[in-house]
């Protein structure tokens, strides 16, 4: 297999490219005309090899985009750091968070971070409702502004960037934001509360 452009570690929600210039593959999906990552790795580009006996995804003559999984490498949070986690569960004052990657580098292990109700939005903060903003299996972008306790980082979520960036729908559909506070599954049309990270 070869492959093209440069090497880049790319998180779950993170734009690589242009629908109309590559076929999305392994660890992508569409939206909007854009090719996204659904996981966290690096970004790859298959080239067509012209050969019509291949796979469906080489058979249109264009690049396949794809994400590959890395091998992890060793990260520690510290404060002030940006990180990326999967939320694995709520309840109404916090949000427990597996925090799987910090900055670019994906973490060996799995820290434990918690968002706190109060941090979450930086405006409104007594009108925060969890169930509304955050699910279990929802990935988020977090930055990390206390060490803690020694069980969990506190992360916070207020920043524009920072919230949920990949989330499934209750029918295990890839949801797409369509605010600032909601998600929709494409399929169902079904519409979710969350706090959305804007993405780029």
């Amino acid at each position: 297999m070869s492959t093209a452009g440069q090497t880049v570690v790319v998180t779950p929600g993170r734009r690589l490219g242009l629908a109309q210039e590559y076929e999305s593959g392994i660890g992508t999906y569409v939206r909007n005309g854009m090719i996204y990552s659904s996981i966290l790795g690096t970004r790859k580009i298959k080239e067509p090899t012209g050969d019509s006996t291949n796979d469906k995804e080489t058979s249109t003559n264009k690049p396949v985009l794809y994400v590959e999984r890395d091998n992890a490498k060793f990260a520690i949070p510290v404060v002030g750091c940006e990180v990326l986690g999967r939320v694995v569960r709520i309840n109404p004052r916090a949000a427990s968070v597996a925090i799987m990657m910090v900055g670019p580098v994906p973490c060996q292990e799995d820290f434990l971070g918690m968002v706190r109700v109060q941090d979450i939005r930086a405006t409104e903060k007594d009108t925060v409702v969890m169930v509304e903003s955050f699910k279990p299996g929802d990935i988020i972008r977090a930055e990390v502004i206390s060490l803690g306790d020694q069980r969990s980082y506190f992360l916070s979520t207020t920043k524009n960037e920072h919230g949920v960036v990949f989330a499934q729908s209750s029918d295990g559909n890839t949801m797409v934001p369509v605010s600032w506070e909601e998600m929709q599954d494409p399929e169902t049309l079904a519409i979710e509360k969350r706090k959305c990270a804007k993405t780029f």
